[in-house]
């Protein structure tokens, strides 16, 4: 997944791919957590989702929150393309972004420490690209269900943005955007570094620390 010459302007309706109308197959179980991976889900659990550089790594780093932690699942959004494949999301004709899904108990961890874990484990200033990886399926971005998840990011993004200044780092060039629809990925990607441990992970984060809670940004 080492893509250096992926394409980082997005497409448009009239050049995206024209994808399907009916889902790619994935995988019926979680390998971490041995439950369905569509769900159903418990009533009481909550969905949060990111992009954040190769979604291999980047499920791993959620899943290995364990505690409050129901599923994570890998996949494409933020597209035009319905129901892409890997291989069309890789060409950079459908605008999707490489996502994980988390399907939280927010009882037993909150949205906060989620992106914690978001900030902390990739470079959110690298635009279409993150490390060797380049291409618009790289982008960093988050991705609310609701109105409070959304006020929440966006006040992250701000205070956030102060460490990593005072860090010696540029802007953050994350998106913040309400939820698009989200596509599951192929089987072979759906936790793929516990079936493969030592597969390729690009990850790598900035070394700037984000305390829970970030200034005022619950309020």
């Amino acid at each position: 997944m080492l893509l250096r010459d992926k394409k980082i302007e997005m497409p448009t309706a009239q050049t995206a791919l024209p994808g399907r109308d009916s889902a790619i197959p994935t995988a019926k179980e979680h390998h971490v957590f041995s439950r369905p991976l569509k769900g159903p889900y418990p009533p009481a659990t909550e969905k949060a989702m990111f992009g954040m550089g190769c979604f291999w790594g980047a499920e791993r780093k959620f899943w290995d929150l364990k505690d409050g932690i129901w599923i994570t699942a890998v996949g494409y959004a933020g597209g035009l393309t319905p129901n892409p494949t890997y291989e069309e999301v890789c060409s950079g004709h459908t605008g999707h972004n490489e996502v994980v899904l988390i399907v939280y108990d927010p009882k037993c961890i909150g949205y906060e420490q989620l992106l914690k874990t978001f900030w902390e484990s990739h470079n959110p200033t690298q635009g279409m690209r993150q490390g060797n990886d380049i291409g618009t399926q790289y982008r960093s971005g988050i991705y609310t269900f609701t109105e409070a998840q959304h006020a929440v990011a966006q006040a992250s993004t701000v205070e956030y943005q102060k460490m990593l200044t005072e860090g010696g780092f540029g802007s953050i060039t994350t998106e913040v955007v309400p939820a698009p629809e989200f596509y599951f990925a192929e089987d072979y990607h759906q936790q793929y570094l516990s079936k493969v441990p030592h597969g390729y992970c690009g990850l790598g984060g900035t070394g700037v620390s984000c305390p829970v809670p970030i200034g005022d940004m619950a309020e």
